[in-house]
């Protein structure tokens, strides 16, 4: 082995040791989350693969549109990508007020979102686009239901993030550890990386169903 190609290879074990001291280091939560996220993609995936192949030219010759409840869900849950980005920023900033209230909008457009779904399905079903017909018209519900079911696990957590926060901000030694604890930097960190891949999941689905259509 030359000394350039020894060089090389030395290189590469450096830089695989530092991606696995990356991992090392990484809190349980985090770990967990990033594999909670790798597999619910594969599931979203293979699901969505079911879909295309289910015959989707079914739905366009109902001569039907998206559910308007789809459309008007979709522009919520951008809008609350905003908010939960707004999470992070007013946290490094110690603004704590906008902090909690941008908590509390993110979890009220999730609500709404989870809502305006199930009316959707109800517009599905007035179309004549129900769980037990076309192939295809059953993948609408299934792939909306499991996102709601997913996107529910993070309205929970920020529910519960909602009110820690306002129960500390009025004691100022909690509220000191609040704002200085890496550990409450991470939970928020990782709850607005979920939702944002959350958001994209929704959007990469809204994109089908449109084309379905």
């Amino acid at each position: 082995m030359t000394k350039k190609n020894v060089c090389h290879y030395m290189d590469n074990s450096s830089t695989q040791l530092s991606w696995f001291q990356r991992l090392e280091r990484m809190h349980p939560y985090e770990t967990l989350l990033y594999l909670g996220m790798i597999g619910s993609g594969l599931i979203f995936f293979f699901l969505t693969v079911a879909f295309l192949f289910s015959g989707v030219n079914q739905l366009a010759g109902l001569n039907q549109h998206i559910p308007i409840a789809f459309l008007i869900s979709t522009f919520l849950l951008i809008l609350s990508g905003y908010t939960a980005t707004k999470m992070r920023l007013h946290y490094q900033e110690e603004r704590t007020d906008l902090l909690i209230a941008s908590i509390r909008n993110t979890l009220i457009l999730g609500v709404i979102f989870s809502l305006l779904q199930v009316a959707g399905w109800y517009e599905l079903n007035e179309m004549g686009i129900d769980f037990k017909g076309i192939p295809s018209g059953s993948f609408l519900y299934l792939l909306s239901g499991i996102h709601i079911f997913h996107l529910l696990g993070a309205m929970i957590f920020a529910a519960i993030l909602l009110n820690q926060m306002r129960k500390r901000k009025d004691d100022e030694i909690q509220h000191l550890i609040l704002l200085t604890n890496p550990y409450e930097k991470m939970r928020i960190r990782l709850f607005t990386f979920y939702w944002h891949f959350m958001d994209l999941i929704w959007l990469i689905l809204f994109v089908l169903f449109v084309i379905s259509f």
